[in-house]
């Protein structure tokens, strides 16, 4: 026993492996978010850093401010919860480290901003920014004790999801982010087609459509979209939840979190739709086709929850694969064209770059999680000791 303590590692010392790949991810959407639509590079004779001997900009408006400050709080925080714990080091050591890294992490960003032509390099965002990565730093360190060894929630994460869950996790967390972006099917994430398309068509100087192509350019009636986005509703959130549930130890409340899941993802949907046009259009995504496949996928989820997790995560890079097989075959659906066309965009349409790259990757990322030799030796391996007691 002795023996055994003492080659232990020290929990206290080790860092969130699952903030550290959260904090990976979030900085690529910063990155993608400040950066976007990468185009129309120029040189306007300028020094990159410009902008921080300029006057403050005369107009700007509140939005524009907590915007700002809201997209570097999660960096300050996954950032102290990334570092390793020590309990020798005073609280302004886990603020400043963040705070630092905000700041030339932001100025990086707002510096590159120059080259631009559709982004401003502004030292508003780059204090308002700064703000955000120190209040997240000081939340974080506020919250870090929560997540600590003996912690309730490190017992909890414990009890119901497996060791090797972190990647999981994430992939899991970003679902309900995903559905930021406005989609022409619930749930249809990684259509790559039509921006292949797009790029094809200026490469070459003329029309290319890639998903006409595919499919001879057949004009489907409203029965077959109907059945399509019913499918790949189905299949999207089947794929999900299964990934979710093979994170789950036998002795999880796998039905509660997986509706709580379910119902987390389908409210974000809802607030992002009604950020996004209006609140009028709050539920325009519930369409009889994704209200089938929202039937249809709870009832093979109620046969699958207690399934093998072999079986489980066979059958969710399945679904997945049959959701990214179809957004990329079918057109988009015209009547869903024809009332996008209609609603008026509100100010979030600012987030469309990130949330955009975000629902084409997802699936990408989750088939990587289910199918990666390490992750499938490592699930395979804790299915055969849990069998051998």
């Amino acid at each position: 026993m002795t023996e055994k303590l003492e080659q232990a590692p020290d929990r206290s010392s080790a860092a969130s492996s699952f903030a550290r790949i959260s904090l990976a991810i979030y900085l690529l959407l910063i990155v993608y978010a400040s950066w976007y639509p990468f185009a129309g590079w120029r040189d306007l004779g300028l020094s990159a850093f410009a902008y921080l001997k300029a006057p403050l900009p005369h107009y700007w408006t509140v939005f524009d401010v907590w915007t700002n400050v809201a997209g570097y709080l999660p960096f300050g925080m996954l950032v102290v919860l990334a570092l390793p714990r020590s309990r020798r080091w005073p609280v302004y050591w886990t603020i400043l480290p963040p705070t630092v890294a905000g700041i030339l992490f932001s100025g990086t960003m707002e510096a590159v901003q120059t080259f631009l032509p559709t982004r401003v390099a502004s030292n508003l965002d780059l204090l308002t920014n700064s703000a955000g990565a120190l209040l997240g730093a000081v939340l974080g360190a506020l919250l870090r004790p929560r997540f600590g060894p003996g912690s309730r929630l490190l017992q909890l994460r414990e009890h119901w999801l497996n060791r090797e869950a972190s990647q999981g996790m994430v992939v899991v967390a970003l679902w309900p982010l995903a559905q930021i972006y406005p989609l022409s099917h619930l749930f249809g994430f990684g259509q790559f087609t039509s921006i292949l398309s797009g790029w094809l068509s200026d490469l070459l100087e003329q029309p290319v459509d890639l998903q006409g192509w595919i499919t001879n350019y057949v004009q489907f009636t409203a029965a077959q979209y109907w059945l399509t986005e019913t499918i790949i509703t189905a299949c999207g959130l089947s794929g999900a939840a299964l990934t979710f549930l093979i994170l789950l130890r036998k002795q999880a409340p796998k039905v509660q979190l997986t509706l709580l899941l379910i119902f987390a993802t389908l409210m974000a949907k809802t607030l992002a739709t009604a950020l996004l046009f209006a609140p009028d259009n709050a539920l325009v995504w519930l369409t009889p086709g994704s209200f089938g496949g929202l039937l249809i996928g709870a009832l093979m989820l109620g046969g699958l929850a207690y399934a093998p997790q072999l079986a489980q995560r066979r059958l969710a890079g399945l679904c997945l694969i049959i959701t990214l097989l179809l957004v990329n075959i079918m057109p988009d659906n015209p009547y869903y064209i024809e009332t996008q066309q209609a609603w008026s965009q509100g100010k979030f349409l600012n987030f469309n770059g990130v949330a955009q790259f975000l629902a084409l990757l997802w699936p990408f990322c989750t088939l990587w999680f289910l199918f990666h030799p390490l992750h499938r030796r490592r699930a395979n391996g804790k299915n055969a000791s849990q069998e051998s007691r």
